[in-house]
């Protein structure tokens, strides 16, 4: 009896399987049509953050500062609480740094204890001074409790700092986890305690319940801006909120209430009253069904400012804030405190996307609690955010909305790149004010190529569909950032000076000819400036330089600047991006271009090595030179897409090898690689490096849709497609 199983599943449920499985069209519409089922577009989440003592760090760990154990005396302790909700069971790496004695508790358990004995005994990764300790901590689905346990150490020293271990990947944010304070962003903890708690939290229950006082402080909203901003003569700030109406017919609205300065109320952009000095004050306006935005325009003179309004009890009509904040139950949000010249139009900002800016002062929007701050957070698991896996993903659903005439996928993927640049601005400053920002935290905190170029090429192709805001600032950052600032070799090769681990401190990457080399051809393009694509020649040359292995004609993965030498080792998809790069520098160079002919030369020689390697069933696999090694999706795919472009661009002085090799490697996909759901197997997922190929065969498993691979499965197909259209046409 002979097994049915082709690649990762049975050959029935392959996509090659169905009636259509061979039109390519087909599957980059099933395939594309999954990804954003799997993804709405959904905003970024509102939560309040109060001033606290705990603040991230640019790192994206909790910070437990000293001056929390202000009067902490022997045998004292201070506890710190939060909460993280987790879609599905997962053992996660956590980071903790010990400044005096930790314990960590999760779900009530502890996990940690700084004592050496209780080291030993919680499986901890020991660490350097300089780094953090690693610990490794099974995520249950749900909600999932964190306690700290704070005390001096043998020194006298206190304090920790703790969260989730890469700020690259999606990097937590946690949650208050006390009933009163529903929704908000960041840690409680108590003041220094002289005895234990009696029952660490563990589950959601109230403050009042645990037996302890818990910080920071809460307090309710008075409509006095003094406790909010302080007193700040001259200035002004706006205060924000809708009307409901939520009868069917119009309705007459009686607003009364009470004004502690000058205060102006405009409705649907026009002034409806204003009251020049403090004291009571009542106005009427007309509500239709639905909302409608009521502005408060505060001035703060000697006296006060703010205002509050009664409660409208009785009606129909009811005041509700602007937009939903988490954590908060009040009816206005608060934007100042801005001076009194400042040219400041209100109805710029109820997209919480930017801060009010003037050359004084940049401020955000607060509630009407003092401390209490309004902040978005980006909890989709991809919509939004900005990565380099995203950049080529979303680049093959670009490429895929051309090829299949779909303007949703293209209004999609441009609302996904808007969605990041045009809270850039945003992000920066809200990484200034809260030490790490809670969207953007790549974009944000550029220190690496793979922070940038390839999202940053996804931004310029993206903007050629429409004007997206903020883009052209981002890409001219990311241009500074690569041609500035990047560590380079002493001949200008970019390497890694510093890695996001120590083992890639001092290393050059095959990658980032990727995150490199594509963005400064496209943005040659778009600023007209020869010396980026002059750059992106002398780049790839660099990289020949430093990682070809002309034996085999074939990359090197890594070259090592410490020990000065490569790697050696043909890790599949490290091959596939210079292959790719390659391909999109050779389709933009002039071929006027004095490297011209060294990197067609270069292409023609990776095309004849990456050839010869690939495998029986069309595939390439994870270490290329090794059949035993799995078939890997996203290398084959850049293999596939750069013969198929190089057969269009008649790149190859014979190209009838690489038109089979592309349809192979096409059918190869189709029959192993992808389900009939449009699911995506084989994908290496991301890595660090290695000497040994025995790292990248074992140790480097694959993921199911993996964004490494789906945009250049994608990208490989369009490219396939185009290329037998074109054959056909020849005949």
């Amino acid at each position: 009896m002979t097994s049915n199983l082709s690649g990762y599943f049975d050959s029935i449920e392959s996509i090659a399987a169905q009636t259509d499985g061979g039109s390519i069209p087909h599957v980059l519409k099933i395939i594309a049509q999954r990804y954003v089922g799997d993804n709405p577009p959904h905003e970024p989440v509102y939560r309040v953050t109060r001033t606290s003592d705990v603040r991230k760090g640019a790192d994206h760990l909790y910070e437990f500062p000293c001056r929390m154990f202000s009067g902490m005396g022997e045998g004292m302790r201070v506890y710190a609480w939060a909460r993280l909700w987790i879609d599905q069971p997962q053992e996660f790496i956590f980071h903790l740094r010990c400044f005096g004695q930790v314990k960590l508790y999760h779900n009530g358990v502890q996990r940690f204890g700084s004592s050496s004995e209780e080291e030993e005994l919680s499986g901890v990764e020991p660490a350097s001074e300089a780094l953090p300790l690693k610990l490794k901590v099974n995520l249950a689905q749900g909600w999932n409790h964190f306690v700290l346990e704070l005390a001096k150490g043998r020194e006298g020293n206190c304090g920790a700092a703790f969260g989730t271990g890469s700020r690259k990947n999606k990097p937590f944010h946690f949650l208050a986890p006390s009933v009163e304070r529903e929704g908000e962003e960041g840690w409680i903890y108590t003041l220094p305690l002289a005895q234990r708690m009696d029952h660490i939290p563990g589950t959601n229950q109230t403050e009042a319940a645990t037996g302890a006082e818990w910080l920071p402080a809460r307090s309710e909203g008075t409509g006095h801006l003094d406790l909010i901003y302080g007193m700040h003569s001259g200035c002004s700030s706006f205060a924000w909120t809708t009307i409901v109406n939520r009868s069917a017919s119009n309705k007459s609205v009686m607003l009364t209430g009470t004004a502690y300065g000058p205060v102006r109320f405009i409705w649907q952009g026009k002034l409806l009253y204003e009251a020049r000095e403090p004291g009571d004050f009542s106005f009427a306006l007309d509500a239709a069904p639905g909302r409608g935005d009521l502005i408060a325009h505060c001035y703060c003179e000697l006296q006060g400012w703010g205002f509050r309004l009664r409660d409208l009890a009785g009606t129909e009509v009811e005041l509700a804030a602007g937009r939903r904040v988490h954590g908060y139950k009040g009816q206005w949000l608060h934007l100042g405190p801005l001076p009194a010249e400042a040219n400041i139009d209100p109805d710029d900002y109820p997209d919480l996307d930017k801060v009010a800016a003037d050359r004084h002062n940049n401020v955000f929007w607060m509630t009407d609690q003092p401390g209490a701050h309004v902040r978005p957070f980006l909890e989709n698991e991809l919509y939004g955010r900005w990565n380099y896996p995203l950049g080529v993903t979303l680049s093959g659903l670009l490429g895929t909305s051309r090829l299949l005439k779909r303007e949703d996928l293209a209004n999609y993927v441009a609302d996904h790149v808007e969605f990041a640049t045009s809270t850039y601005a945003y992000s920066l400053w809200d990484r200034g004010r809260f030490g790490a920002a809670g969207l953007n935290n790549q974009l944000s905190h550029i220190d690496s190529l793979d922070d940038c170029g390839s999202f940053g090429t996804l931004t310029i192709m993206a903007e050629r569909l429409r004007p997206l805001e903020g883009a052209r600032a981002v890409a001219d950052d990311i241009a500074h950032y690569i041609m500035n600032v990047q560590d380079r070799m002493e001949d200008g090769a970019l390497y890694r000076k510093v890695g996001v681990s120590p083992s890639m401190h001092n290393t050059m990457w095959c990658d980032d000819m990727y995150m490199s080399v594509p963005f400064l051809c496209r943005y040659s393009w778009l600023t007209g400036d020869p010396r980026y694509m002059d750059e992106a020649a002398r780049q790839l040359l660099l990289y020949k330089k430093y990682l070809y292995m002309a034996e085999q004609q074939i990359m090197s993965h890594v070259y090592d600047v410490r020990n000065g030498k490569p790697s050696r080792t043909a890790w599949g998809r490290g091959n596939g991006w210079v292959f790719f790069s390659l391909a999109v520098l050779l389709e933009l160079l002039p071929k006027t271009h004095a490297s011209h002919p060294s990197i067609l030369a270069f292409y023609r020689e990776l095309a004849e090595g990456y050839r010869r390697l690939q495998g029986k069933h069309g595939l390439w696999h994870q270490v290329l030179t090794d059949p035993e090694s799995y078939e890997e999706a996203s290398c084959s795919s850049m293999f596939i897409y750069g013969f198929a472009l190089g057969v269009r661009s008649s790149w190859l002085e014979n190209p009838d090898p690489y038109v089979r090799a592309a349809l192979d490697g096409w059918q190869g996909l189709c029959e192993r690689a992808i389900d009939k759901r449009g699911n995506l197997y084989g994908v290496c997922k991301g890595s660090s490096w290695s000497y040994s190929h025995a790292y990248y065969k074992h140790d480097l498993g694959w993921n199911l849709n993996d964004t490494h691979g789906i945009g250049i499965v994608l990208l490989a197909g369009i490219e396939t497609q185009l290329m037998k259209e074109g054959l056909i046409e020849k005949t």
